[in-house]
């Protein structure tokens, strides 16, 4: 079975990522979409939250699974018995960071693949981030997020 992770911290899930979903779900029999655990952030959504998020969108698409992890990625592509690791590039301004991430995951386990795929060209502007800052001055975010988690956005700065 070719399987894939698909990594990130989905603080929240947006269309572009649902999109490199479908995307690699056409190249793999399983993507693991992964969420991480990071200390050095402090996500809006407790990791709880994004995972219920990803299991209400992503978590509906045939072939999808969605799982939560924490520490090296190439330890858990390989307890996942994953072969690639896919990453979204929406610019070149995540080229770079991105590469370095992959050339130091193919030095930890050379078996690990890491393959590049790009969203819609309509979803190359969107990130997590600026959903949120569109949501927080109280902005519309239909258009780029999942009615689930917008819903959950505007309850998040209501408060």
């Amino acid at each position: 079975m070719r399987r894939a992770i698909y990594p990130g911290s989905f603080d929240p899930v947006t269309n572009g990522h649902l999109d490199v979903i479908e995307r690699a779900r056409k190249l793999f029999d399983e993507v693991i979409v992964a969420v991480a655990h990071n200390d050095e952030k402090q996500p809006l959504f407790s990791l709880e939250e994004r995972l219920d998020l990803l299991r209400e969108t992503a978590g509906r698409i045939a072939n999808v699974r969605i799982a939560e992890f924490e520490g090296l990625l190439v330890d858990f592509a390989k307890a996942q018995n994953a072969g690639a690791v896919i990453r979204g590039l929406r610019a070149v301004s995540d080229f770079e960071f991105e590469f370095q991430m992959a050339l130091m995951n193919r030095k930890l386990d050379a078996a690990v693949e890491t393959i590049f795929l790009m969203p819609k060209e309509e979803y190359t502007y969107l990130s997590s981030r600026i959903v949120k800052e569109i949501a927080r001055l109280g902005g519309d975010i239909s258009s780029f997020v999942p009615a689930c988690v917008a819903k959950a956005l505007n309850r998040q700065f209501a408060q």
